[in-house]
């Protein structure tokens, strides 16, 4: 049994899921999203970038809560740990991959959208978990049904897929969950121009949304 406790590390209570290109935009995107107050960040391994991107923004700034995401293979889970990712994420969950990561001292987040991978889940030890895609799966009547249940355990879900500036806080707002996260603070679109200052505006707006202020249409 491998227990995370990823709460402590999400004041904010949102992580910026990215996709980079380029690893030389690593350090500058990490500057724009914690100029913007979010220390929280997830690195898809979606690209041949992201290992170098987790150690150029692990080496620039070390405090950053630094997660390695869409972890498929035991390799990937290496590389992550390498270059200095903190915690794995999945869209899935694999038995496999989690017990590989436990045995390693990596904290997993795996992905789970039935009572049943809720419970594969806790039993593997996994205390926080991946709603995804939670658009599709239900959204926040989704997670109120599954707080039911398993509220009592103590388990504390992360919606992922389909949140938006206009959903997440009502995301918030659902019992059992302990942050959002999303790729619309640092689109990869936005990556790929250097638009640092239109992502440490977005990050502002999704703090003050988180917060309890209103969502922005520029935002969306």
């Amino acid at each position: 049994m491998h227990s995370f406790d990823f709460t402590p590390t999400l004041s904010k209570r949102i992580v910026s899921v990215i996709t980079i290109d380029r690893a030389e935009d690593a350090e500058p995107l990490a500057q724009a999203l914690l100029d913007g107050g979010l220390d929280a960040m997830e690195v898809t391994f979606r690209t041949e970038a992201a290992p170098e991107a987790i150690r150029r923004i692990k080496a620039a700034f070390p405090k950053v809560h630094l997660g390695a995401g869409t972890l498929l293979t035991g390799e990937q889970v290496v590389k992550a740990l390498g270059a200095g990712a903190t915690f794995g994420l999945a869209p899935g969950l694999n038995p496999e991959i989690v017990r590989f990561a436990h045995e390693r001292g990596m904290g997993f987040i795996p992905g789970v959208m039935t009572p049943t991978d809720v419970e594969i889940a806790l039993s593997l030890g996994c205390m926080v978990q991946k709603f995804f895609p939670a658009d599709v799966a239900g959204g926040v009547k989704m997670l109120k049904t599954l707080s039911g249940p398993y509220g009592h355990t103590g388990v504390k879900f992360i919606p992922l897929g389909g949140v938006s500036a206009s959903t997440m806080r009502d995301y918030l707002d659902a019992p059992g969950v302990a942050a959002v996260g999303g790729s619309w603070i640092a689109d990869r679109n936005l990556i790929k121009a250097g638009d640092w200052a239109g992502i440490t505006a977005l990050a502002k707006k999704a703090i003050a949304i988180a917060m309890g202020g209103e969502a922005e249409e520029p935002l969306e």
